[in-house]
């Protein structure tokens, strides 16, 4: 059993949602972003999403786009992204970390080394949004044996014929995308998502998170009623690019992360 396992099991007996969020690994420099993965699990985040930057963010709208610019300049990579989860796995057991990316930077640095690397950090998911599942051979299926979960996005485009196929090697959460775009582009809506929601847990046996389109209490509030939890990215990124001490995006985290709780 994974930490993201132990964790939703926990918030099931405790009757409440889960509250994601997602930072950009260096964003704005190492030490920065540290100290605010380091706040997350005070503010009342119970899964952490490390964004791993990349040079062609394809799915990402501006704000992480410009995250991850931001994120590069400054001179982080991948060792260093893993780095970021070793050091905060030496302060924190049980919150589960997500590296968020895509494939090019792993499949660079070798697939084996990274999952032994990865594993050895405390990473226990990995969010991977170009990888179809067509090439689950390439990554998700080592993750699976190396102990980490393969988290899969679900769309309001995947059909009942695509969705068997998602699911086929998922595991840990279903991160269900609430709407069409990119990220930060538009605003989710709970009436749209909750039938959505009821359909993916049917088929995977899964907890479904809802991300895109959360960016306020309220609305994590809302859609953590029709789902298994909430996550938050480009909200808090731009809080973040606002040049706001660390302090205060993570009072801005925590107002989320009680909306998302009190569903």
């Amino acid at each position: 059993m994974t930490r993201i396992n132990q964790t939703f099991k926990k918030l099931k007996s405790e009757g409440k949602k889960a509250f994601v969020s997602y930072i950009m690994a260096g964003d704005p420099d190492f030490e920065t972003s540290l100290e605010l993965v380091m706040g997350l699990p005070a503010a009342g985040v119970d899964i952490i999403e490390l964004g791993l930057p990349f040079t062609d963010p394809m799915a990402d709208g501006p704000t992480i786009q410009l995250a991850g610019g931001r994120s590069l300049e400054s001179g982080m990579t991948l060792v260093k992204t893993l780095e970021m989860a070793k050091r905060f796995r030496e302060k924190d057991d049980s919150t589960p970390i997500v590296i968020m990316g895509y494939y090019n930077p792993i499949y660079s640095y070798g697939v084996e080394q990274f999952l032994v690397d990865a594993k050895s950090a405390g990473v226990d998911g990995l969010i991977v949004v170009d990888l179809p599942p067509e090439e689950d051979d390439e990554l998700c299926i080592p993750a699976q044996a190396a102990g980490i979960n393969f988290i899969r996005l679900a769309t309001p485009t995947t059909d009942e014929h695509r969705l068997p196929k998602v699911l086929q090697n998922t595991s840990g959460f279903v991160y269900y995308v609430s709407i069409t775009g990119i990220t930060g582009a538009a605003e989710a809506q709970a009436t749209d998502v909750g039938p959505e929601v009821a359909r993916i847990q049917t088929n995977s046996g899964l907890p479904v998170v809802v991300g895109f389109g959360i960016n306020t209490p309220e609305k994590a509030k809302a859609i953590a009623e029709v789902a298994d939890g909430a996550v938050v990215g480009s909200a808090i990124v731009s809080e973040l690019a606002k040049g706001k001490p660390v302090a205060d995006v993570l009072a801005f985290v925590k107002t989320l992360a009680d909306g998302a709780h009190s569903a």
